[in-house]
């Protein structure tokens, strides 16, 4: 299997366990650079640029489905047990794939960040994307993305982030979304908008971290508490001054959330698998 390039900071402690971060779409894991600056401190930190993005490109089939694989085979081969794995939007729905796919059992904890299940909305789900996205709309979006993407980048940035964000978190946004790959980006849309995690979500047994922005102009709190309501072990975080990038509106108050998940490794080793 072609593996994902990784971005790493830290080292293995015992008793500590690994942090894992997911990126989302049109990103790369270096917009984890926060997390992998500051936590590196209690454990090892690992960011994969997923298929499609970044240094991954095409390595990988630029699909939900080939990440949730390639993510699994690198934390067998390099040995992760009891991690702390963070999806970021497209980051949660790789997750979901490699739980439903390959099981929970190298998990300690999950932490899903301003994420839905399913994020096309239809006459059965109106928790998708809040622009109610759905089905005819998507099309011509995916058309839009291979023939328009530089038109296309900015507004994604700036989605990504409450309406006030500063504007350097924006343009870093901005700048680094335009360098992606309009084709990869397309069949990675495509994967990501046919996905249905919503019949997983009673199945996973792990402690769930909900991470939302309270402004995010993506998803809205009634997604999380749906998925509260149906996960076994859930909490919903609300970050009060972020949209839909808490990790980068209020990285000091969400590495504080992750390093307190770190801290309580002992109490995550009785996690059963989903």
């Amino acid at each position: 299997m072609r593996r994902l390039h990784l971005h790493r900071a830290g080292r293995r402690r015992p008793g500590v366990p690994i942090l894992i971060l997911l990126h989302g779409w049109s990103c790369h894991g270096g917009f984890f650079a926060p997390q992998l600056e500051e936590l590196a401190e209690l454990t090892e930190v690992i960011a994969p640029d997923l298929p499609g993005h970044g240094k991954t490109g095409d390595r990988v089939t630029p699909s939900i489905e080939a990440g949730a694989d390639a993510l699994a085979a690198m934390m067998q081969e390099e040995d992760i047990a009891q991690a702390v794995l963070v999806g970021w939007s497209m980051g949660a729905l790789v997750a979901w794939s490699m739980i439903e796919r390959h099981g929970s059992g190298r998990l300690g904890a999950l932490v899903v960040e301003d994420m839905a299940p399913r994020v096309i909305n239809g006459p059965d789900w109106t928790l998708g994307t809040l622009n109610g996205l759905d089905g005819p709309r998507n099309a011509v979006f995916l058309k839009a993305i291979e023939g328009q993407w530089p038109l296309l980048a900015p507004a994604t940035a700036r989605r990504s982030f409450a309406l006030d964000a500063p504007r350097q978190l924006v343009d870093f946004a901005e700048r680094e979304m335009r360098g992606a790959n309009p084709r990869l980006l397309a069949a990675m849309w495509r994967s990501l908008t046919i996905q249905d995690f919503r019949p997983l979500t009673p199945r996973i047994q792990l402690p769930v971290v909900l991470a939302r922005g309270a402004r995010s102009q993506l998803y809205g709190l009634a997604a999380a508490e749906w998925q509260a309501a149906h996960l076994a072990r859930a909490r919903i975080e609300t970050f009060a001054r972020s949209g839909h990038s808490p990790h980068l509106e209020e990285s000091s108050s969400f590495n504080d959330m992750l390093a307190g998940l770190l801290r309580r490794h002992g109490t995550l080793q009785g996690a059963e698998p989903a």
